[in-house]
């Protein structure tokens, strides 16, 4: 199996897609994670460099929240996800449903994306995150008991901020979920923030370790399902997750450097079982 690493567009915003992409080689990145615009010139540019570059592009599905039902929700996810569709994704990373809808009603959204799925043969990841219909561990091994066979974006650091804990009470609802997981976020988070500020600091060890430790479980069941490419993106991301000096708009580390050293951090972790 081969890692591939993935390049947030978060925090890059209010560059050119030409700009970011430069960016992005530069610092020996294999892929692209992007939220694309509502902005003709930056998807024309986007997908030019993009074909004259050998980045692989990842959509991300974000959508802003409204005052609607379930039912205009989905459709209007569904347009999003036929949009990013245009720009012929390896996948799609979805933030799908809401924390406040009905079971049934995130099921019916489900529905929906599975059924675009089989429309496209693009595939969409549903990212493990706050707000959505898998706020939590628990919650969503409800749906993985429902759909066995649904695949998870796996950014855990939104569950130990919601359980206030590192799930030391939750393990079969985590195991499942890594089971189900095809694409990681490697953000590490403690108990009350889902962002750390620098993961490498001593007093930081234990929340690194357990990130790396889920993290390493992922990556060896999908070398086990015998997955020929597997894609992690390093995603610290900007205000409000990174947080600011005090009476500055100074952040207190360099998101993209952050990134960047995770990288050199899991390339030294052996993930790969040879």
């Amino acid at each position: 199996m081969k890692l591939k690493y993935v390049c947030p567009f978060w925090g890059q915003e209010g560059t050119t897609a030409k700009e970011f992409i430069s960016k992005v080689i530069n610092a020996g990145y294999n892929a692209v994670e992007v939220n694309i615009p509502a902005d003709n010139n930056f998807e024309t540019e986007l997908k030019s460099v993009l074909n004259d570059s050998k980045l692989d592009l990842i959509g991300q599905q974000w959508l802003q929240p409204l005052n609607q039902s379930a039912k205009e929700y989905s459709k209007r996810l569904e347009d999003r996800l036929y949009k990013l569709a245009e720009f012929n994704p390896i996948f799609i990373n979805s933030h799908t449903g809401r924390d406040f809808f009905k079971f049934d009603e995130n099921c019916d959204i489900l529905e929906t994306v599975f059924k675009f799925e089989e429309k496209t043969g693009i595939s969409v990841y549903h990212e493990t995150h706050r707000g959505r219909f898998n706020y939590s561990a628990k919650a969503t091994e409800d749906f993985i008991q429902k759909y066995s066979n649904l695949k998870l974006t796996g950014d855990f650091s939104h569950w130990t901020v919601v359980s206030e804990s590192l799930l030391e009470d939750q393990i079969l609802s985590l195991e499942k979920a890594i089971n189900n997981t095809e694409y990681l976020h490697a953000r590490v988070a403690d108990t009350q923030r889902s962002q750390i500020n620098y993961p490498f600091s001593e007093e930081n060890k234990i929340y690194l370790q357990t990130f790396t430790n889920w993290w390493k479980q992922v990556i060896a069941n999908a070398q086990n399902s015998d997955k020929g490419t597997f894609y992690i993106c390093p995603e610290f991301g900007p205000n409000p997750y990174m947080p600011y000096q005090p009476n500055t708009t100074t952040p207190l580390v360099s998101q993209w450097d952050l990134n960047v050293k995770m990288i050199e951090y899991l390339k030294q972790q052996n993930l790969l079982d040879k």
